[in-house]
This record gives C-alpha cells, structure tokens and sequence, in this order.
C-alpha cells in the first residue's frame, strides 16, 4: 500500500443540527481536511443556513453515487483521523449494527477496517438534551436505544466517543498532538 506524503483528516457530517455550527469552526480550524457529506447533512447545513466556508486545503465529497467509491482512498493512507460530529442515532445505530449503505456508513466502515482512528460525538448521549433547532433551542428526549447505541460505540476497537462539545475539541487536540509526536 503506498502511504500518502501528508495525510488528510476526513469529517464526516450527518444530517444532524446538534453543535453543528461548533463542529464547523473545529473543522476550520483544521489543514487538509475532507469531508464527507451526507444527503441529510446538506439538507441540514441549508435548514440552518450554515455555509461551509473551509480552507483552500478542503476537499468535499457529497453522498452522490451508490458505491461510495471514494472511501478507496481509506486504503492508500489518504487519512490519519476520521471524525463523525455531529452524528445522528440513524448513522450511529448503522455504524454499531455494521450496515453499510452510504457515504457516512462507508467511511465509518472503510476507516474501521484500515485502522484508523475514529472520534465519534453522536448527537443523543443522555435521557434528556437541549439542542440547537433552526428556530432555537429545544428539548429532546433520546431513545432508549438510542443511548444504548451509542453505548455500543465506547467497546469499538479504535473507535474514540465524546458527549460534549469540549470532548470533540479535546479529542481532537490529543489526536493533532499525537500525529504531531
């Protein structure tokens, strides 16, 4: 396998409103960044009248064919680091029940199987939240089986999961220090 010169961080965005502005400045903050957006997740970022605004070094990968072929590039060292934020309970129960079918499960699977490090904030982490709707603040009351989906996520091999917007940025701090070392 040929590894790349400068490996690239690829982000991941759901079709989730939760801490999605938040997880558009970490991802500005960000070189040589891709990202991967769902069908869902477009539709999210117009619901919230959220414009992308990326470094030069971003690149987009929109959820657009059925094979999802661009998670090849997982195979050829192309990322270091896969982060899924804001991830809704419909990927998060994909990604624990190993269905594969667009773009997101693709490259949770693909980053998987290629060992790399994942970081997960999926949006319901507790019985009760308040989130960011495109009209305000509201009040949701997550599944049962939500909560225990995500549970599931803590026991994957590479697989590192945060509830809080200060856990993505850590996560995200510790990741860029150990690529540094």
């Amino acid at each position: 396998m040929t590894k790349r010169k400068t490996p690239r961080w690829g982000w991941a965005l759901t079709g989730s409103g939760h801490f999605l502005k938040e997880s558009l400045a970490l991802i500005r903050e960000l070189e040589n960044v891709d990202i991967f957006l769902s069908k869902a997740g477009g539709e999210v970022l117009r619901m919230y009248k959220e414009d992308l605004a990326l470094p030069r070094s971003a690149r987009i990968y929109r959820d657009t064919s059925a094979s999802s072929a661009v998670v090849g590039q997982f195979y050829y060292g192309v990322y270091h680091t896969l982060i899924i934020a804001p991830a809704t309970s419909n990927a998060v129960a994909k990604f624990v029940y190993g269905i594969s079918d667009d773009l997101i499960t693709n490259v949770f699977a693909q980053g998987g199987k290629c060992r790399i490090p994942v970081i997960i904030f999926a949006c319901d982490t507790a019985p009760e939240l308040e989130t960011e709707a495109p009209k305000g603040t509201v009040k949701v009351y997550p599944r049962p089986i939500d909560l225990e989906n995500r549970e599931r996520l803590v026991h994957f091999p590479g697989v590192t999961t945060v509830d809080s917007l200060a856990g993505l940025s850590d996560a995200v701090a510790r990741r860029r220090g150990e690529i540094a070392a």
